[in-house]
């Protein structure tokens, strides 16, 4: 990819944007300190976030905890209790409560994700000793293990929609940075895998039109096979076929699938220079089955993320009726110019 330290700042706009953390419409304030490493950039938003969080009172929930009581609360576990009336504590209940507590799955992954970068990452030592600062403020949280965390499993509302940023930060870190197991390595990735950045990077592409253009409604939208149902056999066996983002316009409907590639171009026959045939099939599905009257009123866009490469994917072609193009974002560029770039792709609508 391009000069990695030119894209840190961007990235900090792209976690706002994906994890719903923009609260104006002109993101180009955030992130205005220079960072020149991306376990620095992580660093630094956890020890604001966190240490916000921890002045607004950290994460709590009510937790199920059996124990063994002299007084009762919740409620009462006859059978454990005559038990330990015989064995353990004569005298004691065994009580099944819940408790309200901090050392709930949220607090156990900003714990276990700060530690990480202490340890592990390439953090300079202001930012360490901040981390290490916020530390004491879970004490009672226990130290996960990062493979452990269930992301899938957090959900988020409207009293702890702040750590919907910090948790996606902490993600990166344990998916994007973090050795595999096997590789016998404890020191962080220098940079996000490229798995990690994809996935960032749609779901950027994604929250930045949903904040700023509502009006066409976009999401990532399922496309249904059009099939004839009458002669159809096995049509349950059909892959699903799911957009990165749709747009709609009135009649106009522009999908846009995310592509984030070291090399965007491949190597055909004869050293000729093409878009990866895979991307270019499956848009052509997306666009001609999601175009039901055949009216040509569905258009597809492969939007790659730029690099170096001296040739970049510049295509744009009407296929039966469709038009269908390949065009790359300069995830480098100063803010104001990577927005107008994202604005100028609406033109393809």
């Amino acid at each position: 990819m391009k000069d990695r330290t030119a894209t840190i700042r961007n990235i900090y706009v792209m976690l706002a944007y994906a994890f719903r953390a923009i609260r104006t419409p002109d993101a180009s304030d955030v992130g205005t300190e220079e960072f020149t490493h991306i376990h620095d950039l992580f660093a630094e938003i956890l020890a604001q976030g966190v240490s916000a969080q921890v002045k607004r009172g950290v994460h709590h929930d009510y937790l199920r905890r059996d124990e063994q009581l002299t007084t009762v609360r919740g409620r009462i576990d006859v059978t454990a209790t005559m038990v330990a009336h015989r064995a353990v504590t004569p005298g004691s209940v065994s009580c099944t409560f819940d408790a309200y507590e901090p050392d709930t799955p949220f607090n156990q992954a900003l714990k276990s994700v700060m530690v990480l970068l202490i340890r592990h990452g390439e953090v300079g030592q202001p930012r360490k000793d901040a981390l290490r600062r916020l530390l004491p403020y879970l004490d009672a949280v226990t130290l996960a293990s990062p493979r452990s965390i269930r992301w899938e499993k957090f959900t988020y509302h409207r009293r702890n929609a702040a750590y919907r940023i910090l948790l996606g930060v902490c993600q990166l870190v344990v998916e994007g940075l973090l050795p595999t197991e096997n590789s016998g390595d404890t020191q962080l990735a220098e940079w996000l895998s490229q798995e990690a950045m994809s996935a960032l990077y749609e779901r950027f592409l994604r929250e930045y039109y949903a904040f700023h253009h509502p009006e066409l409604s976009p999401a990532a939208r399922h496309v249904a096979w059009d099939y004839d149902p009458v002669t159809a056999v096995g049509a349950d066996q059909l892959p699903a076929m799911r957009t990165d983002v749709t747009l709609t316009s009135g009649t106009r409907t522009l999908i846009i699938d995310a592509k984030y590639y070291s090399q965007p171009l491949t190597s055909g026959a004869y050293g000729k220079l093409t878009v990866h045939s895979a991307n270019l099939y499956q848009m052509l599905s997306y666009i001609k089955n999601a175009d039901v009257s055949n009216d040509g009123t569905v258009s597809g866009l492969l939007l790659y993320a730029r690099t170096d490469a001296p040739a970049q994917p510049n295509v744009d072609v009407v296929i039966q009726g469709n038009r269908l193009g390949a065009r790359t974002l300069d995830l480098a560029a100063p803010w104001p110019d990577l927005r107008h770039e994202l604005e100028a792709q609406l033109a393809w609508l």
